[in-house]
């Protein structure tokens, strides 16, 4: 029987707070594809930027709200939801670097901070609810193992529950 205390739960704070950071930083994003698309402020943007107006809004406005169905859709694979977390870190250091290079990085630097933030939290909290197994034998033995020694160290832990 697993207690809140046993490392290899799932903690329901840690849950939460995933699903709350996650909301935040999607619902963030959403909003800015749809500003990105619809908007015709984010045209006269992208071009001050130097960006194509409507082919690049449209392309990034759709790799948004697939990268964030990528995050919310439980059945998707964690190798695409990695790279949607890391497609989401590029899009907001990007859009820091061309703002900058415009000399108007105040306009891009506290939404794109706090987006970034929130998108971090996410994939911190994340990773700890995905790996709870390699957490537990870290916790337990306070010593980092190779995969090949957790890989041990589960089997070897499983065969004795057999017993």
């Amino acid at each position: 029987m697993k207690t809140d205390h046993d490392p290899m739960t799932k903690p329901k704070t840690v849950i939460i707070a995933f699903w709350i950071v996650t909301a935040l930083f999607c619902a963030e994003l959403i909003f800015t594809a749809y500003w990105e698309w619809f908007a015709p402020q984010a045209a006269e943007s992208f071009a001050r930027l130097g960006f194509p107006a409507a082919s690049f809004r449209l392309e990034l406005s759709i790799a948004k709200v697939l990268g964030v169905l990528a995050l919310l859709v439980p059945a998707v694979p964690a190798r695409l939801k990695e790279w949607a977390y890391a497609g989401f870190a590029f899009n907001l250091l990007s859009a820091w670097i061309a703002h900058a290079s415009i000399h108007d990085l105040h306009v891009a630097f506290v939404p794109s901070t706090i987006t970034l933030l929130l998108g971090t939290c996410s994939y911190v909290l994340w990773r700890r609810l995905e790996r709870p197994q390699a957490s537990a034998i870290r916790l337990s033995s306070g010593v980092r193992h190779s995969p090949m020694e957790r890989t041990r160290h589960l089997t070897t832990e499983s065969a004795d529950l057999s017993k």
